[in-house]
């Protein structure tokens, strides 16, 4: 069950941050709402996720799969770049939270 909420966290961070994109172009109700809402959720449920996990697991991937997604998101959505430097970083950060999860 932890593990789902942490997922759950991440998955809410990364519409959190694209809400933020989005807001800061262009302040409609609906942005504000994918913002706010997106970083309420994402909050919520990591900690909810303390109860199963230890918290330098849980907020690790949290940050982990918040960023990578973050980052991807970016990339697809809103046209950043796609340089091969930061595609090997996003693989990375993968990698790492990938190994946190299997070790603990």
């Amino acid at each position: 069950m932890g593990w789902l909420l942490v997922f759950l966290a991440a998955a809410s961070e990364v519409i959190g941050a694209a809400g933020l994109k989005l807001y800061s172009q262009q302040k409609t109700f609906r942005n504000g709402v994918l913002y706010i809402g997106g970083f309420g959720a994402s909050l919520a449920f990591l900690y909810g996720s303390f109860r199963f996990l230890q918290l330098s697991i849980a907020y690790s991937v949290w940050v982990g799969i918040g960023t990578a997604g973050a980052v991807l998101i970016n990339i697809f959505l809103f046209g950043e770049s796609k340089n091969f430097g930061r595609i090997i970083s996003v693989g990375l950060i993968i990698i790492g939270v990938i190994g946190l999860k299997a070790l603990s």
